[in-house]
Parts: C-alpha cells; sequence; structure tokens
C-alpha cells in the first residue's frame, strides 16, 4: 500500500481498519512521522478496530509510554517512545515480553533494535500544504 493519501479522519479511521485486520498475535508494528503526522490518530484507529468499538478511548501514552488493551486478536501495546531517556530502557517496557501480544510503537527510531523485528512500518507525513496525511506502509 504505497503512498496513501488520507484526506480526514475518515480516511485514517479507514487506513486503520484495513491494518487491523491484516494483524496477527505476535505482530509488531511501528508508526513513524514528525511530531503532529497522525501516528497517534492511526494507533487509536487501529486499536478501535481490533476491539470492536468505535468510540473506545484509546488515551496517548506518551506519560505512560505503554498502555495495553484486550482485544479480539488478543492483548495489544500501544507504546509511545517519544520520552524514553535512553534506548536501553526499552527493555524495561515488556514490549516483546508475550509474544502473542500485538505491539503498536509510537517514536520507535528511539529504540532502533526493534526495527529487526518489526512486522510492518507505517511512516506518515504532512503533504505540502498541510492538508490531509500521506501514509506509506511497508513490510520490511
Amino acid at each position: 500500500m504505497p503512498g496513501i493519501f488520507l484526506p480526514d479522519d475518515d480516511a485514517t479511521a479507514a487506513l486503520g481498519a484495513t491494518l487491523a485486520a491484516e494483524l496477527q498475535p505476535g505482530d509488531l508494528v511501528l508508526l513513524e512521522g514528525d511530531l503532529g503526522a497522525g501516528k497517534t490518530a492511526l494507533a487509536r484507529a487501529i486499536i478501535r478496530s481490533l476491539a470492536g468499538d468505535p468510540a473506545l478511548e484509546v488515551p496517548s501514552p506518551t506519560f505512560a509510554l505503554v498502555q495495553p488493551y484486550d482485544t479480539a486478536k488478543g492483548p495489544l501495546l500501544h507504546a509511545d517512545l517519544y520520552r524514553l531517556g535512553d534506548p536501553r530502557e526499552i527493555d524495561e517496557l515488556g514490549l516483546r515480553d508475550n509474544p502473542d501480544a500485538i505491539v503498536l510503537v509510537e517514536w520507535a527510531e528511539r529504540a532502533p533494535e526493534l526495527a529487526a523485528d518489526a512486522t510492518l512500518v507505517v511512516s506518515l507525513s504532512i503533504p505540502p500544504g498541510g492538508q490531509g496525511r500521506l501514509a506509506t506502509v511497508r513490510q520490511p
């Protein structure tokens, strides 16, 4: 799914639902992009789709670093590494402790060792003019 234009929140939710349908237990999804590029919005869409609840409260894990969820496909961990002080702290978060958990990671570039285990990488960017978002989805 290279070069997907997301004009609005509905398009982001649709992409999240499409990705959620493909995810399997044990998948590690890295969400890349600058501040404000839509990583959390896409993560929310994926989580809500997997949970089967479009109104589910999905707070940003910026301060907690990791937020767990129970979904129809099993446990899911939503991590935001923006405030990670040192890449060595990643081990303490337990992101890979449960091999059946689906793991969504924002700001994964702060823990480069995660890239080797990634199942899917979604890069988000703000196009010139600032309207909508551009998404690139790839399997490493």
